[in-house]
């Protein structure tokens, strides 16, 4: 598929190929931001009307190369339906524990982006909410507190979805983050906010002053203003994609 810098994606009529362009653009978004890591890492989106089938970005490619042709179509079960390559063992049992017992989980990112990651590796590592960004999950993050290794079987996968509890972002101990949401605009959204607040966290921490931190009845009220009006998120793909499509056309291929 190839798609001019000067069509908008919306015009596409194929609803799994309009979601693997999205994928593919918030793939080449993240490594321009620094939130990759080597060709680990993985993103995917439950295929609508498919109960079962979830895309996802495949092993051995670096995010910065990342084709719509490239992503692949697996099941819950393991099997791979469509694609070229193959699924990256953890991305498998990751994404399918989580895609299988988190209902409002369509999509499904995990990262080890650098300054979430850095809280993750602190004893009591928290998102403090002393910054406004980090109110878009106030007091609605989940923790796994026990790191148990590479994530190599369902149980493992199992657990993670326990442990998220309904949140949005789930903080993987000595690890990394998972942040699932409704669709691919608003979770990259999260994805990209959360790396933020964490960002200013850790440095605002590194003074070594007292953080100054926002009181209850603000950061509940902020939440549901955010929560309220989600609107940003689909402009910031929109936006993504449009930068994409005038400097990167391949990725659409």
């Amino acid at each position: 598929m190839t798609i001019c810098p000067d069509t908008h994606y919306q015009s596409l009529v194929d609803p799994v190929e309009k979601i693997k362009l999205e994928m593919a653009a918030c793939l080449r978004w993240a490594d321009r931001l620094g939130l990759s890591e080597g060709i680990c890492n993985h993103f995917s989106v439950e295929i609508p009307n498919s109960p079962g089938q979830f895309l996802l970005n495949p092993q051995g490619l670096h995010w910065s190369e990342i084709k719509v042709s490239d992503i692949i179509t697996v099941a819950t079960d393991g099997t791979l339906i469509s694609g070229k390559h193959e699924a990256e063992p953890t991305a498998f049992f990751i994404h399918s524990g989580i895609h299988r017992n988190v209902s409002s989980a369509t999509v499904v990112l995990h990262t080890h982006m650098p300054n979430a990651t850095t809280l993750s590796c602190l004893q009591d590592g928290e998102v403090i909410h002393c910054t406004q960004n980090s109110l878009r999950w106030f007091n609605r993050i989940s923790y796994d507190k026990d790191y148990n290794g590479l994530a190599l079987d369902h149980q493992e996968g199992n657990r993670m979805a326990a442990l998220m509890q309904g949140n949005r972002v789930l903080f993987l101990a000595n690890h990394g983050v998972i942040v699932v949401g409704p669709n691919m605009a608003e979770a990259f959204d999260d994805l990209y906010y959360l790396e933020r607040a964490c960002e200013i966290q850790v440095k605002a921490m590194q003074t070594g002053r007292p953080l100054s931190i926002i009181n209850e009845s603000h950061g509940e009220n902020a939440y549901q203003q955010i929560m309220n009006d989600r609107t940003q998120c689909y402009s910031h793909l929109d936006a993504i994609i449009r930068i994409l499509l005038r400097e990167s056309p391949d990725f659409a291929e």
